[in-house]
Parts: structure tokens; sequence; C-alpha cells
């Protein structure tokens, strides 16, 4: 059997990319080599080795193409020992260089999660050496280990040669790099300096990491806009999304992300907030319909499309599958915080409370300024009865997020376990809506606090004036409650039977009928429990009001901050 006819069957399958062939033949190629007396052709045997290599690697068999890689550098560095060989070896044009050999190993670490393998693959390779590509893998290996100074260094590095790597750019102004000096990298280029856009982008960026998110808005709505040659482009109206929802604006983040996939529904990122944005929203409907129908479980995908899929476990209560997904989606990115932040939620509902706390915890250290890990630890606390901790990470969330009225709220609930701050509660959520007088949930406590001081009358007023606004089936369950506390049992009717009209599985407003019905048969009087903190997690948060976002991710009607009466 000759070894050079089945060599060159070999080259001809690669050629035209019949991977598994290449796979089957080059084993037979190998054994024939190796068996064979008097055949002594190394060129061959290397290179059969790559090519091995390549196809498994094209066909998901990661740990086969790791060991022919490996395989293909121990062979290829005890050839350059032997004297003989190794002008043979290096005379030779169609053998690969180690560094690409090394660069194609590093791609099987990076897919079975050996990152640490993975960097030091590349790292072999010596400086001189590095192209482009690997200096490339090595920022972003670099960049999701930590290692910030290294990152930075590879990053320049990239610009250096292909100054429109804007994923390098990305990446250096979330390290920290200043705006101006990214700026001297890219538009280093004279053909790039009329490049308007770029200076923009790169700008909105860098207001987005410092988290200017008016300012970025701004940018971004300025280069999607309808002058702009970058009009409706996918990926700027993504980014765009994103901000509005780091802001806490949940409404114009969902409507510009729905756009965004609208125009190229083959757009992955930005899914991951989608998805918690429907999630939030407990439309089930809408995160089915957004799963690609071609995706699979068995595919790697990426890591926004496994938050997705986290996502859409959590809302149909298969929590422990929906786990192992949101886990997929932290090994392929674990800088992603909607994966981390899912996770923890998941196991809050689980009431698996300190590996919770784990999750949003390095959420936290990878986006100190989100609102999500802070909300998530806020919960995880109160659960525990763990009010100081609670208080600390709430106030901590005021200076992070700017004193935005969620931030407020979020501290104004963790005061009103003790009655005795109840005062400075209500300072906070009257500061909260007069920045945005449509944000519910700090209605719906700011009522509370005046149900508590025996002021009816302002906590009716507060919620009829959302009412006229934004009717939902919550506010006008909450009136019911306290009309029929005011003995008002005429407006108390209305309001559930109302409640019932937009949300017929509104328990709390059949419970009050009922009420109302039976003490008007049998002369009682008393009325129906005061208006709770479980207003604030029910199902109907996300039916009025702009920017109307509580961040409230569970599934079942599990109550996150008290029980219900």
């Amino acid at each position: 059997m000759s070894v050079n006819t089945l060599y060159e069957n070999l080259k001809r399958l690669r050629e035209n990319e019949l991977h598994s062939n290449v796979v089957i033949l080059a084993d037979i190629l190998l054994s024939v080599h190796d068996n064979t007396k008097g055949v002594n052709e190394p060129e061959i045997k290397l290179n059969t080795m790559t090519f091995y290599g390549e196809s498994a690697y094209h066909l998901g068999k990661y740990r086969k193409a790791e060991k022919m890689f490996n395989n293909a550098l121990q062979y290829k560095k005890h050839l350059m020992k032997s004297k003989g060989l190794s002008k043979q070896i290096e005379g030779q044009k169609d053998i690969l260089p180690d560094s690409e050999i090394k660069y194609k190993l590093h791609l099987c670490y990076v897919r079975l999660n050996m990152n640490e393998q993975a960097i030091s693959t590349l790292q072999s390779v010596a400086a001189r050496q590095r192209t482009v590509k690997i200096n490339m893998a090595l920022a972003k290996l670099y960049h999701q280990s930590g290692m910030e100074r290294s990152a930075i260094t590879a990053y320049k590095e990239v610009l250096r040669e292909c100054p429109l790597a804007l994923e390098a750019t990305e990446g250096l102004l979330k390290l920290g790099v200043k705006s101006t000096e990214v700026n001297t990298l890219v538009m280093n280029s004279p053909e790039l300096s009329s490049f308007e856009w770029l200076n923009l982008w790169t700008k909105a960026h860098a207001h987005s990491q410092t988290y200017d998110y008016p300012t970025a808005i701004a940018a971004f709505r300025q280069l999607v806009d309808e002058n702009s040659p970058l009009r409706f482009n996918p990926v700027m109206m993504v980014a765009l999304g994103e901000i509005y929802y780091y802001s806490g604006d949940v409404t114009n983040a969902k409507m510009t992300l729905q756009q965004a996939f609208y125009i190229d529904p083959t757009c992955h990122r930005g899914y991951g907030i989608m998805a918690t944005i429907y999630l939030s929203e407990r439309a089930a409907g809408d995160l089915e319909k957004m799963m690609p129908l071609n995706w699979h479980f068995s595919e790697d995908g990426d890591s926004e499309m496994w938050t997705a899929l986290a996502c859409l476990l959590y809302s149909n209560n298969s929590l422990n599958t929906a786990a192992y997904f949101a886990q997929r989606a932290c090994l392929l990115n674990p800088k992603n915080v909607e994966a981390l932040v899912v996770k923890g939620c998941i196991l809050y509902d689980m009431k698996k409370y300190q590996n919770a706390i784990v999750h949003f915890r390095e959420a936290y250290e990878i986006a100190p300024c989100r609102y999500e890990p802070h909300k998530g630890l806020v919960d995880c606390y109160l659960a525990q009865n763990r009010t100081k901790d609670a208080l600390t990470i709430a106030s901590n969330c005021c200076k992070a997020d700017n004193n935005s009225p969620r931030a407020l709220t979020l501290y104004a609930l963790v005061l009103m376990k003790d009655p005795v701050n109840n005062s400075k509660a209500k300072s906070l959520l009257e500061k909260a809506l007069d920045q945005n007088d449509t944000y519910l949930p700090a209605v719906y406590l700011l009522a509370q606090v005046y149900e508590e001081e025996t002021s009816l009358e302002p906590a009716i007023n507060l919620l009829q004036k959302q009412v006229n606004r934004n009717p939902t089936a919550k506010l006008h369950q909450m009136l019911g409650d306290l009309y029929a506390r005011s003995s008002d049992d005429e407006k108390a009717f209305y309001h559930y039977h109302t409640a019932l009209r937009l949300e017929p599985n509104n328990h709390k407003a059949n419970d009050g009928l009922n009420r109302l019905e039976h003490n008007n048969g049998n002369g009682d009087t008393s009325a129906p429990p005061r208006v709770g903190l479980q207003y604030l997690n029910s199902s109907s948060d996300t039916e009025g009001g702009e920017n109307e976002n509580t961040y409230e991710i569970a599934a079942s009607d599990s109550e996150h901050y008290m029980s219900d009466d």
C-alpha cells in the first residue's frame, strides 16, 4: 500500500472539506506509515496529524483534535532535534509553522473550557512570531481571566496592525483605558481620520464604561439616526439596547433590542438581556418565539443562547435544567453578568441562598454598578433575616446607580423591615417618584407607608393617579383593599371586579371580593389585610408605567420579600 498515494488522496479530501472522510483516512494513513518497513516520510506523518486535528475540530471532536495537534507538535520537535530530518522539514512549504498549530490547539482548549492551557499554549509562541489573531485570542483570554495588564498590551498590539478591530477597541475601554488613548491607536491611520462615526462610537462606549448612560445613549442614538450612514445597524442598536437596560430603561431596551433582532434574526448578542426582560414579564410565549427554530440542545452554541435557554426553562419552572443551562453559559463566558444573575435567581427560588449569594457576588465583582446583582444580594440577605447586610448592599446600590428610582426603592424596601425607619423610607420613595412618577414599585411601597400611618386618603389618591394613567390589575386590587378598609364597599367591589377582568387569576382580588360578600351577608365589618410588600413582586408589575423595572426574574409565584399576610 503506497503511503504517497494515500497522502495525495488525503490532501484531496481536505481541500474539498470532507472532514469525516479525512478523519477516517488519516487514521488509516498513520497506521500504515508506522507499520510499514522502509517508510520514512516525516513530512507526510506530520501533515497527516495536522489534517486529522483540523477535521476532528470541525466535527466537534475536540479531545481528538487536541490530541492530534499535541502529537504533531511533539513529533515536529523530535524531528527538529534530528540533524538529518530538520533540514528536510525546514524545506517543506506545506508544513504548518508551530505558531499556527498552537493557535489551532488553543481553539480546542477553549472549546473544552481549559482556558489556562489555552493561554499557556499561545504564550509559548515567541512574541515576534505572534500574528494578529494570536494576539487577539490572548487578549480575550487574558481579559476573561482577570489579567488586565496583559490583556491591554495584547489588545493594543491588535489595534496597531488592525485599527478597525472594534472588539479590541471595546475591550480596551472595558479595561479602563481612556478614550483619547484608544482614539490615538485607532485614528493613527490617515484613511480613518474621516470616519466620524468611529470617533463617536468610541466615545459612546467610553461613556458607557464610566456609567455615564445618558451621554452614551445620546451618542448611540446619533449613530443609528435616520441621517447616519449606520442608521438601523443591528450591532449599534443592540449596543444601544444594552445601555438602555443598564440604565434601568427596560421599555426602550426591549423595543430597541426587538427592532435589532427583527432586522437581523441571526444576531445573538443581547439575547441574554432580552430573555431576562421577557422572563421578568412572565412572557414565556415571547421567550419561546425568540429561540431560533434550528438551534438544538446538543450544540455548543454561545453564552447568550445558553442564557436565553436557561430563562426559557426557568419560566416553565424547570429549575434544575435551567440551572444547568445557566452554568453552561457561565462556563462559555465567565463574565456573563446575565447568566450569573439568572443562575443566582434560580438558586434563590430553590432556597439555596448561600449558593445564590456566591453568584450574585461574582456578578457584582464583574459589574459593580449594575443594579441586578445588588437586587439579588438584597433578596438573599432578607430571606436569611440578615437585614444589616441587606441595608449595606442597598445603600451601595444607591451610590452605584446614582440614586435612581429603582435603587432608592430597593433601599426603602429594606428600611421598611423595621417600622422605626418608615419615615426615612417614605422620604426615599417620594424622592424616587419625584424622578419618575410612573415607577410602580415605589408607588406600591409608598401606598403601604401611607396605610401604616393610617393615611388612607393619600394612599388612595396616589394609586388612583396611577390607575388613571396606566390601569393595571394590581393597582385596582390595591385600591379595592383600601376602599374596603375605608368601608366604601361599592368602590371596593368595582376595583376588585376590574382587577379580575384585567387578570382573571388575581387571587388577591378574588379573596377581597369573597371577604366583601361574606361581610355583607353576615354583618361583619372586619377589614381585609393591609396592603403588603407582596405587591412589589406580583405578575402585574410590568403592565404599566414607563421604565417600570423591578428585575423580578422568578418564574414561580413565590414572593421574594415577604409572604402573603
